[in-house]
């Protein structure tokens, strides 16, 4: 499909979304028709401040570096980078981009929003209402998916056979880093990751419908301080986690929890304090907040009030550690938070306790 004869002037700035993991062939050819089309090009980030996955295995850093690298030197000085995260809350995610952008856009300039529709993944790109729609044919392969998938290299391929098979989708200096990459220990513990992973899901592919699991966290609070505990095997291996875990076929979501609380912490709360300490449940749904699966957990939220001395907590069953932390810590740990639970005790805290975590 070709761009449609416009008669108005061509916009000062386009903007590209995406998460880029990693920059490959298809999002440069949109980034220089983006090119093409305005002043400057704006490249938004998505999924940055998160730990690594094999999803998304690259910071939002390296990721800039990537797509600066691929230019050539005279593009570079028209196209910035800008991080954001997901948020899990498109009404926050949509206000956080457009505040980015607008940070680097003059007043009143036009802005365009450059994209592909290339699932129901991309219908964000209605999210923006007055901005202008450049919506591009397909300009080569859009799914970086596969290419992880050959990266991971599940199969222990000679390295130079998987970074042939990488070589014709990937800017040279993706493809270098990529190599580089390979040495580091983040490279082993990202094929750890996606392995438990693909086991995971082999053990249910069988099943008539994808299942949906169902989870519970507590979220725990006395005097500044959130309980945390830091997850002992992949995924997620040495991760900041909310104690929790899967509910029981016998246990309510009340039992559940509690029988989590008490493998995975020891915490010395009985039941009738943690009844009388709870603020309440909230429950986090969105479909892509874990990588094991469609998984909607119950979050209760617990304040144990200013008690002068925090409750004794070890970790146990899949914790390596319990810990208090106080909440002005929190914030530095973000990165290093297992899936979307930075954002699960950024909401918790908003909603119960009138405190938002500065990011």
């Amino acid at each position: 499909m070709a761009i449609s004869a416009d008669p108005s002037p061509l916009p000062h700035t386009a903007v590209l979304i995406g998460r880029f993991q990693p920059w490959h062939n298809g999002h440069m050819a949109l980034l220089e028709a983006a090119l093409a089309q305005a002043q400057q090009v704006v490249v938004v980030l998505g999924s940055a401040h998160q730990a690594r996955t094999p999803k998304n295995p690259f910071t939002w850093q390296e990721r800039a570096r990537m797509v600066q690298a691929s230019l050539a030197p005279a593009e570079r000085a028209r196209v910035h980078c800008i991080p954001v995260r997901d948020h899990y809350n498109e009404a926050r995610w949509v206000e956080a981009v457009r505040q980015g952008v607008q940070a680097l856009v003059p007043p009143g300039a036009d802005i365009a929003l450059v994209g592909h529709f290339k699932d129901q993944s991309s219908s964000y790109l209605q999210s923006f209402p007055g901005w202008k729609l450049l919506s591009l044919p397909r300009l080569g392969a859009f799914d970086a998916t596969p290419l992880r998938e050959i990266y991971w290299n599940a199969a222990g391929a000679p390295r130079a056979e998987v970074l042939a098979q990488l070589a014709a989708q990937l800017p040279a200096p993706v493809l270098d880093f990529l190599a580089s990459w390979m040495d580091t220990p983040d490279y082993a513990a990202m094929q750890e990751e996606a392995a438990v992973l693909r086991n995971y899901h082999a053990s249910w592919a069988s099943a008539p419908y994808p299942p949906v699991l169902v989870t519970v966290d507590a979220v725990i609070l006395c005097n500044g301080h959130l309980l945390l505990i830091e997850r002992g095997h992949a995924p997620g291996k040495g991760l900041w986690a909310l104690p929790g875990g899967f509910v029981e076929p016998r246990d309510t979501l009340w039992q559940s929890c509690l029988r989590e609380l008490e493998e995975e912490t020891a915490c010395a709360i009985d039941a009738p304090t943690l009844a009388a300490a709870l603020q309440g449940v909230l429950v986090f749904d969105h479909p892509d907040r874990s990588l094991r699966g469609r998984a909607i957990t119950h979050v209760h939220v617990f304040d144990l009030g200013d008690r002068t001395q925090l409750p004794a907590v070890q970790g146990g069953d899949d914790a390596a550690l319990a810990r208090w932390v106080p909440l002005a810590q929190v914030p530095a740990l973000e990165t290093r938070f297992f899936e979307d639970h930075f954002h699960v005790v950024q909401s918790c805290l908003e909603r119960f306790c009138a405190i938002r975590l500065p990011v």
